[in-house]
């Protein structure tokens, strides 16, 4: 086995070897986040797919520091990207959510982290997206309003409402 130093050269070389170390090394842990911002499983693949061959290409542009994290960051605006371009199309199902929503306060849940991304994957689109830049990768609104070209205080509001589909999820499993 390579060091990172080692696989990284290899990848700015197209080595397929270094590649395929790679992949191996980080596929697990980027297809979690690739989970985060998708709506099923076979999209986080695809996701993940296409996140590989992006590292791949700008692995160059790549300069000393947290590898983990610069490689975080390509998915995470690969999904952006998806997000902007699919941005104008609004599922029936997620209108019915939006619709669902009580009020009603939530007590104390204890979940495991599978049943909770469970319940975030059911968010609609948006919602789930500023809820993952903001709880899950630490943006700010500010931040989040400029990568989605939103205004902050929508940015705000689709948190909100977020953590409120997923207190009414939570009631709902209690019931």
């Amino acid at each position: 086995m390579n060091s990172l130093d080692e696989i990284i050269h290899g990848c700015r070389h197209g080595k397929s070897n270094a590649q395929s170390q790679l992949y191996r090394l980080y596929s697990n842990k980027m297809y979690g986040v690739c989970l985060y911002y998708s709506k099923d499983q076979e999209d986080a693949e695809d996701l993940l797919h296409d996140g590989f061959i992006r590292v791949f290409e700008q692995i160059g542009k790549y300069a000393d520091g947290n590898f983990e994290g610069w490689m975080r960051r390509v998915f995470v605006n690969l999904a952006l990207m998806r997000y902007r371009k699919d941005k104008r199309k609004v599922n029936v199902e997620e209108i019915g959510l939006l619709q669902e929503s009580t009020g009603d306060v939530v007590p104390e849940v204890s979940l495991n982290a599978s049943e909770l991304l469970a319940l975030i994957s059911k968010l609609p689109p948006q919602y789930k997206l500023v809820f993952n830049l903001y709880a899950i990768e630490g943006y700010q609104h500010n931040e989040i309003a400029k990568m989605l070209d939103i205004n902050e205080g929508t940015s705000k509001s689709n948190l909100s409402r977020a953590r409120k589909i997923l207190q009414d999820q939570l009631n709902k499993q209690l019931k």
